[in-house]
């Protein structure tokens, strides 16, 4: 017998393809194939014809349990492919859980910044993401996240519902930085020390190669520009620069990965940091 249709709750399974091509003095996408609601807008140089901005766009606006995303990108050799959002990616509450699966190839001599904003897991969401990136010869990385557990504003902590994710980056194969993070509702590291210490908003900006110390010290001095509301640090690894903060609000910590960019960038990119117009919109 056939179950009754209202027990079949809808999910979402969404595709998107992307590459990027060195053509001349420009950056080109050479792919872009989508299926589901997944969809980049038109790509934009608001640096010059070298860096090609694209803003990934999930039109549903928010993603509940049984859906299933998955996003690869591709960067050839010499291309410049800057990709972010319009907005906070919402996790909804959900009875079973929803995943991520996000693939990032960057190839000799070219260069991938990932510059979402933030990600919003409400209280009762089951949330499940993998990111694998991979570096090949020369190729650099810029990568951020922001994780917002519950809405505090509105008065919700997370205390139902998980978060997890796992982060693996390879330089020709080899392991460069492996992480797997699991948070579940009213977990003690919601408010240990050695946690999230009380902290709703954790965020990690990842750049690959390496800054002297006078640099590091200037980095690690901006938590004061925010007045506060910040606490993050820097480690200088071998290849690769790791930023984290925890924050009371993702607004701050935002601020605070905007301003690490822009100090960092120039000096690991050799360009000045130019923030995307969408995100003053």
């Amino acid at each position: 017998m056939n179950a009754p249709a209202a027990l079949f709750t809808p999910s979402w399974h969404a595709e998107l393809e992307l590459a990027y091509a060195r053509c001349g003095d420009s950056t080109r996408p050479v792919l872009r194939r989508h299926q589901g609601p997944l969809r980049v807008q038109k790509h934009l140089y608001g640096e010059g014809p070298e860096v090609c901005q694209h803003i990934i766009v999930h039109p549903p606006g928010g993603i509940a349990g049984g859906d299933r995303l998955e996003i690869s990108a591709t960067v050839g050799e010499h291309a410049w492919a800057q990709l972010t959002s319009p907005g906070a990616a919402k996790w909804y509450r959900a009875a079973g859980p929803a995943h991520q699966q996000l693939t990032l190839r960057v190839e000799a001599g070219a260069t991938l910044e990932w510059l979402p904003q933030e990600t919003i897991v409400y209280c009762g969401a089951q949330a499940e993401l993998h990111t694998e990136i991979q570096l090949l010869g020369d190729a650099r990385l810029c990568y951020w996240d922001m994780v917002a557990l519950g809405r505090p504003a509105s008065g919700e902590r997370f205390d139902q519902g998980h978060f997890q994710a796992q982060l693996n980056i390879r330089r020709d194969g080899q392991l460069l930085w492996h992480e797997r993070q699991r948070i579940t509702g009213d977990d003690g590291l919601l408010d240990s020390p050695i946690g999230l210490n009380g902290q709703p908003v954790f965020a990690t900006l990842l750049f690959s190669g390496e800054i002297d110390h006078e640099l590091l010290q200037r980095c690690r001095e901006l938590p004061a520009a925010v007045q506060g509301q910040v606490r993050g640090d820097l480690s200088q690894l071998p290849g690769l620069l790791v930023a984290r903060c925890l924050a009371t609000e993702a607004l701050h910590a935002r601020a605070w990965l905007i301003e690490l960019w822009r100090l960092l960038r120039p000096a690991l990119l050799g360009r000045t940091a130019l923030p995307p117009r969408i995100w003053s919109t």
